[in-house]
């Protein structure tokens, strides 16, 4: 049964859809979460399709889909070719991912992903993993903790906030969500207070589980699995994510063009299907979570 309190599945018709789902293919779920893109994947594949899943979060385990078609392991994306390959599979037809954090984890307040609630400075999506959000507060120096929260968070006064910080933990060591807030007050004015600290939290977040490398290494692996007409089916939830998406399926790059030839030719590896999907407002209605996703699917030539 699927689990709708772990994590409602977020443009979950268009995102399958986007897969042009061969009743007999192979398809990658990377962002397991509570199962519901994978559960809609299933239903379209026939007794010899294969879904395999990901999902480095030991709390998704708890959803496994009890199908022989169905296999999750429990391993960051970022390791998607090795672990294909252990399970003897060099191409797939098509790889969904959901990016951002699940709306269990968000939920469960001693995960500390959320603004809501007083937590332990963990926010680690993988809880057996090193660094923790108390690592980066407390032990980045200055200009690193300004790097994270400028890069990240898109923050325009992050240095101000990295100086307040090490002056902070100078005099005591911060441990939780409450003291963060404390130290921080003087930037985060009533009318704005919750903007700023999403992006503060989504700052540290990305840093802790190291978003952006695990995505640029997931894109750039997706093109070596995915076979000639296999799509790629990506849902993002901020600019830096989008960005990386929207460049890696346009020219299969983050940064810059692609050569042209001496006619003023070049080869893209990807064909974009549609245009970038966002969620309707019926569904931002039923969803909140919903608001900020974009949908881009890309058909590997």
């Amino acid at each position: 049964m699927e689990n709708n309190e772990y994590h409602n599945p977020v443009l979950l018709k268009e995102t399958v859809d986007g897969l042009n789902i061969k009743p007999d293919g192979i398809y990658v779920d990377v962002t397991f979460g509570g199962g519901g893109h994978s559960r809609e994947i299933m239903k379209r594949l026939g007794p010899n399709g294969k879904l395999f899943a990901f999902d480095q979060d030991e709390d998704a385990l708890a959803n496994i889909i009890e199908d022989d078609r169905f296999q999750l392991i429990n391993e960051n994306f970022r390791f998607i070719k090795r672990f294909l390959r252990f399970h003897g599979v060099k191409q797939v037809d098509g790889i969904l991912a959901d990016l951002g954090v699940s709306s269990h984890q968000f939920d469960v307040a001693e995960r500390g992903f959320s603004t809501r609630f007083e937590a332990e400075l963990d926010m680690r999506m993988d809880r057996k993993g090193g660094l923790s959000a108390y690592n980066v507060i407390n032990d980045y120096d200055e200009s690193q903790i300004a790097s994270v929260l400028s890069q990240y968070g898109e923050l325009t006064n992050a240095r101000a906030m990295a100086s307040v910080i090490v002056t902070a933990r100078a005099e005591n060591e911060i441990k939780n969500s409450e003291q963060l807030k404390q130290i921080l007050s003087r930037f985060l004015p009533g009318h704005k207070s919750n903007k700023i600290l999403a992006q503060i939290y989504q700052a540290i977040r990305i840093e802790v589980n190291q978003e952006m490398d695990v995505l640029k290494e997931f894109l750039e692996q997706s093109l070596e699995i995915l076979a000639p007409n296999g799509r790629l089916s990506v849902i993002s939830y901020h600019s830096l994510e989008d960005r990386l998406v929207k460049r890696y399926m346009k020219n299969g790059m983050f940064e810059g063009e692609p050569e042209k030839d001496m006619f003023g030719r070049f080869e893209v590896p990807f064909k974009l299907i549609g245009k970038m999907i966002i969620p309707s407002d019926e569904e931002i209605k039923i969803n909140n979570r919903a608001r900020s996703a974009k949908l881009r699917i890309a058909e590997k030539k």
